[in-house]
């Protein structure tokens, strides 16, 4: 009898262990603004609720495009519209994207402007934020701030955050010669929150993060919003449509402002 149980017990544990082997992984890469606001805070709950691990890789929208067409992802996560995920592509790789993406979005983002907490400037126009970052306007007194250089920090060309803010507020003008790009957005709300003259634009999620608050102020502009998504060859695979529906579902809950 007890040469059975542990026969029946040493089954029981082989089969577990199959079934744990043969859980689902989700691989997704791209947008970082997309894994620190949605993926990352709900991992845990999509597992508990779903059974599915998810595998993120924050390398930018245009690099995770890249991956999901060579095979590397099942789905990219994107900041931008398709068509600008598309060229953000592009402008990393130099490749051109498949013609069966389709865009499924799970919801938008704001970009704010930030500048250093010392800087007196607390609202912005279009054309002034054009000036400021082209170079057109290279002093803070133009703008009624103190009289200092303006120094431009901004994130990768693959970045979505700045193709969107480049194509809403720059009417996708070439920024100024010497511009500080950074690989992060923690890079780059380091950078302005230290440096007086610095003037930057990240995502309203990532300044929300502990700890962001306190280094940078937030500039009054019209809206820069854009929508967060997940890009699939095609129609999502069954267990990318659990994603999708745990997220735009019981998971909204969990996507960080």
């Amino acid at each position: 009898m007890k040469k059975t149980c542990a026969v029946l017990c040493g089954i029981a544990l082989l089969t577990m262990g199959g079934a744990l082997a043969q859980a689902e992984v989700v691989k997704l890469h791209g947008s970082t603004t997309c894994q620190k606001r949605i993926f990352e805070p709900g991992k845990d709950a999509l597992k508990k609720a779903t059974g599915i691990d998810l595998e993120l890789v924050g390398n930018g929208t245009g690099n995770g495009l890249e991956d999901l067409v060579a095979g590397k992802a099942d789905a990219s996560m994107a900041s931008e519209e398709l068509v600008d995920a598309v060229a953000s592509m592009k402008a990393a790789t130099g490749k051109d994207a498949s013609a069966d993406l389709k865009p499924n979005v799970i919801t938008t983002d704001v970009i704010k402007v930030i500048v250093n907490p010392a800087n007196p400037v607390s609202k912005l126009s279009k054309d002034q934020l054009k000036g400021l970052h082209t170079g057109a306007i290279d002093n803070w007194k133009s703008v009624g701030g103190p009289d200092q250089p303006v120094i431009v920090v901004t994130s990768h060309s693959g970045s979505a955050t700045r193709k969107v803010f480049s194509k809403l507020m720059m009417d996708n003008a070439k920024y100024v010669d010497g511009a500080i790009e950074v690989k992060t957005t923690r890079e780059e709300i380091d950078n302005v929150g230290q440096l007086s003259e610095a003037i930057g634009a990240v995502s309203m999620g990532f300044i929300n993060l502990p700890g962001n608050k306190e280094k940078v102020k937030i500039v009054e502009t019209s809206e820069i919003s854009r929508p967060l998504m997940l890009i699939t060859r095609g129609e999502p695979s069954a267990k990318v449509k659990k994603v999708l529906d745990f997220f735009t579902g019981e998971g909204k809950k969990y996507i960080k402002d």
